[in-house]
């Protein structure tokens, strides 16, 4: 499991980030990976992500998610593209593994 947020490109996560814009503009996502799917839930703003409150979509569990490197990785989730703080790296990285689509 990971916390997320979407933002069309990094510089304008950057900006919302450091202006704390973020908490109004960009969508907080917790993402829940199972044997059998990876699961997107919407969460609470106010929670930075830590509150799932309903389900966004879900992914086949085939998907791969990663390589993500710095500290603020992309990925690309629902066809969005989100931004994981750099402590989630290993779940991703793992969730990876799992499937063998690792690099």
């Amino acid at each position: 499991m990971f916390i997320c947020q979407s933002a069309p490109n990094f510089l304008y996560f950057v900006v919302t980030y450091l202006t704390g814009l973020t908490i109004f503009v960009n969508k907080y996502r917790c993402v829940a990976v199972t044997r059998d799917a990876i699961y997107v839930l919407e969460s609470g703003k106010l929670s930075g992500g830590a509150s799932p409150q309903r389900l966004a979509g879900t992914m086949p569990r085939q998907t791969r998610l990663g390589p993500v490197s710095g500290r603020w990785g992309q990925v690309s989730i629902l066809g969005e593209r989100h931004w994981v703080h750099k402590r989630f790296h290993a779940q991703i990285a793992a969730a990876d593994r799992e499937t063998g689509l690792a690099q």
